[in-house]
């Protein structure tokens, strides 16, 4: 084999790693959204059979994570990728440590809701929780195609969304903390409650992360820690000297 030729297949083989990379995250995603689909339906319906499957995914989760390090530790030594594959590299290690943290804030989700909640969720906090669940599933949703289309605008979508969300925990939380004064006696329940709705907001938080990862895969920008308005403002001049 040429060196022509040998360059071209060691540079298409490498390509093909990246891609089965990819796609072990997008299938990572996928189990960590179905743990957070059940674990919605446990708190919201109390579907409480469904934790078992919550829990169950979660060694699924943690395998992937494991293989898809150890891979990408694999492709740094041997490919030394640089520029574009690097950073893809890089999203990809912290992605798949923010969706395995998710997949503990599902099982947490599914865990707490197991426990005695009788009489503790009134009708007007469920609504919430199911809207703020909704939330929270469409920004994995977003985020997860954002990754898979390596799509900076639907990525900025979900750092957007990330503000609603917690807007709508803050006003959850203050609905349980007024029910916990006018009935003591429901404290226990509705802790189990708040704990849950805290494990959503942090799930909303992982979302912004991998939204965040996203962006500097494509661009070569780390935007963690910056004002969304100043990160706007800077893709904005960016594309507008391409």
């Amino acid at each position: 084999m040429s060196d022509l030729h040998l360059g071209q297949h060691i540079s298409r083989r490498f390509n093909e790693e990246l891609e089965e990379v990819r796609s072990k995250v997008l299938h990572m995603g996928g189990i960590v959204e179905g743990q957070l689909a059940n674990a919605l339906r446990v708190l919201v319906n109390d579907e409480s059979a469904l934790a078992k499957d919550v829990v169950s995914a979660d060694s699924i989760v943690n395998s992937l994570e494991v293989d898809i390090d150890e891979e990408c530790t694999r492709i740094v030594a041997l490919r030394q990728p640089a520029a574009t594959d690097l950073r893809l590299v890089m999203a990809v290690t912290k992605t798949i440590n923010d969706l395995e943290r998710m997949g503990d804030e599902a099982k947490r989700i599914a865990r707490m809701s197991r426990k005695d909640m009788d009489g503790a969720l009134e009708d007007d906090t469920r609504s919430d929780l199911e809207y703020l669940g909704e939330l929270v599933r469409e920004m994995l949703r977003q985020v997860l195609d954002a990754f898979a289309r390596t799509d900076v605008d639907t990525a900025i979508l979900v750092v957007k969304a990330d503000r609603k969300v917690d807007k709508k925990y803050k006003k959850v939380v203050k609905q349980l903390v007024k029910q916990m004064g006018k009935d003591p006696q429901v404290i226990p329940q509705v802790m189990n409650i708040i704990w849950a709705v805290r494990s959503l907001e942090r799930l909303a938080d992982r979302c912004q992360n991998i939204a965040e990862h996203i962006i500097y895969m494509v661009l070569g920008m780390d935007v963690r820690h910056i004002d969304l308005d100043d990160v706007l403002a800077e893709i904005e001049a960016m594309s507008d000297e391409e």
